[in-house]
């Protein structure tokens, strides 16, 4: 099968967060931004949907890096998630632990994440 669309969410490499924290903060991120993507791109995706809804959880280093990778993506007109922790267990209120970027077709994606390693 040839997929075309995925979707990716980048974490910070710098937080030491619990596993659960971890898939909690991850599902936040693909959640929002395939719901943006519904809204801003719905024929991405409707697409992904119907490919088999291709995620990608990769590692940026901390959030420097995940505020120049979010950028990068909102510039290109991506549908875009920043996931920022209410704080009521193991982190700190209003601290940034990943984005979500996509429903999108791979080769605009590769642009962004496609150095980055996997989670």
């Amino acid at each position: 099968m040839n997929l075309r669309y995925k979707q990716c969410v980048v974490v910070r490499g710098d937080l030491k967060l619990s596993t659960g924290k971890w898939c909690a903060q991850v599902a936040h991120a693909a959640v929002s931004s395939a719901e943006r993507a519904r809204y801003e791109r719905p024929l991405w995706y409707r697409a992904w949907l119907l490919e088999g809804q291709r995620k990608i959880v990769l590692l940026a280093s901390g959030e420097e890096e995940l505020m120049a990778l979010y950028k990068r993506a909102t510039e290109l007109k991506l549908p875009t998630s920043m996931v920022v922790d209410m704080g009521l267990t193991e982190i700190p209120p209003e601290t940034l632990t990943c984005i979500g970027i996509g429903p999108a077709p791979e080769e605009m994606m590769d642009r962004i994440t496609g150095d980055l390693p996997l989670f």
